[in-house]
């Protein structure tokens, strides 16, 4: 287990300990969310899964770019990252 280095209360170090071992913070569709189970540096497939999302139903666009559905398995999330997720609804006329 890693420890907080001592260097005083409120001192930059300390405040960056704090930044990075916060839970994931994501802004989805313009809503910024907090994942506790997940860290920095999960897979885009993590978030997928916990947001309980069907993969084939779902287009995501990371930080401005879209995410390939073949390269969620390696794209590393950060917190602060913008995804915009769009959900395809099947219908037709009736």
């Amino acid at each position: 287990m890693m420890k907080r280095p001592d260097h005083g209360h409120g001192s930059a170090l300390a405040i960056a300990w704090v930044v990075t071992c916060r839970n994931m913070n994501v802004m989805i569709n313009g809503v910024e969310r907090d994942f506790p189970g997940l860290k920095s540096g999960a897979k885009l497939a993590d978030l997928i899964a916990v947001l309980g999302l069907k993969s084939d139903r779902i287009a995501v666009e990371h930080n401005g770019e879209i995410a390939a559905r073949s390269g969620w398995d390696s794209t590393a999330l950060n917190s602060g990252d913008k995804l915009e997720i769009v959900h395809f609804v099947g219908g037709g006329l009736v």
